[in-house]
């Protein structure tokens, strides 16, 4: 049986790969091209077309694990094709990112043959756009006094979408910002940084769009995201703003969503990887549904 290739993604990638994203109807924030671009380096993702269907492997030899195969196509035989390389190489077998209907076909292709784990921490949340645009309602009254609040303090405020007249002041604000909440010696907290000015760098190549807020002529916030796939949603992959400047995060959040994402049924927040101060944030925000992620791994005979 033929050697699989998985290579590093590059920009010029992006086509090819994205035309498979264009297939999916699903919500998750992991099914866009520059996600998975921006990422890779730290998490060793790499990509492959296999009998037609694209399939993404990530970590390094001995600890790899697959996304289920996209596209249409034999998915069964394809895992069984990575499936036999792992037993191959005597590694185990695991996935990621699965969703619901991944893991049903999962078992009906291999009946207990998986055990699937559904980590709570890695869950996205959605929220209906329309719903953090008006932020109408009790439930909703805290986040309109912090905007009020912004607005009393700065009343020559301004929104501007991301342009390149703007987006290299966008880089010294997050300079600062990386300065100011310690990112240096906290390495998760850096990776997040040099992701976050990779996407400002890259902005028109990735197909990025974006969104800033002036506070006294300067830069206080930006936001950038994209669609995900086919489906009526839209993802927030990146949001800083000064946390002395109050109000500016629900500020830019609204902003951004009426000038650039309000065709969107749905917004994507992401995840709130486990941190409790994170969670009561995105938890306030009321969400439609969370999406909910699978991990797998092959049995052992």
């Amino acid at each position: 049986m033929e050697e699989i290739s998985f290579k590093k993604p590059q920009l010029e990638d992006r086509g090819l790969i994205q035309s498979y994203f264009d297939q999916l109807q699903r919500y998750s924030c992991e099914w866009t091209f520059a996600n998975f671009y921006l990422w890779s380096r730290f998490f060793g993702a790499m990509w492959a077309v296999i009998d037609g269907l694209l399939v993404f492997r990530s970590g390094y030899e001995g600890s790899y694990s697959y996304t289920f195969p996209i596209g249409e196509g034999d998915c069964k035989a394809v895992l069984e094709r990575l499936m036999a390389g792992a037993k191959t190489q005597g590694c185990p077998f695991r996935m990621h990112s699965l969703g619901r209907e991944d893991a049903e076909a999962l078992e009906q292709y291999f009946p207990g043959q998986f055990e699937i784990e559904w980590i709570r921490d890695y869950a996205d949340y959605v929220y209906e756009t329309e719903k953090l645009i008006r932020l109408s309602g009790k439930k909703y009254h805290g986040k309109k006094n912090h905007i009020n609040q912004f607005k009393a303090q700065y009343p020559d405020w301004s929104y501007e979408p991301i342009t390149d007249d703007n987006v290299e002041e966008c880089f010294q604000m997050a300079l600062r910002w990386r300065v100011e909440n310690g990112c240096e010696t906290d390495p998760e907290k850096n990776q997040e940084m040099c992701v976050s000015m990779n996407s400002l760098r890259l902005y028109k190549e990735l197909g990025l769009k974006g969104g800033l807020l002036r506070a006294e002529g300067r830069i206080v916030a930006f936001t950038l995201g994209e669609p995900i796939g086919k489906s009526d949603a839209f993802v927030v992959h990146i949001e800083k703003a000064y946390a002395d400047v109050r109000g500016a995060y629900p500020m830019i959040n609204q902003q951004f969503l009426e000038h650039e994402v309000s065709g969107y049924c749905y917004v994507n927040r992401e995840d709130d990887t486990g941190d409790e101060g994170l969670r009561k944030a995105k938890e306030s925000y009321h969400p439609a549904f969370l999406v909910e992620k699978g991990y797998a791994h092959l049995r052992v005979s």
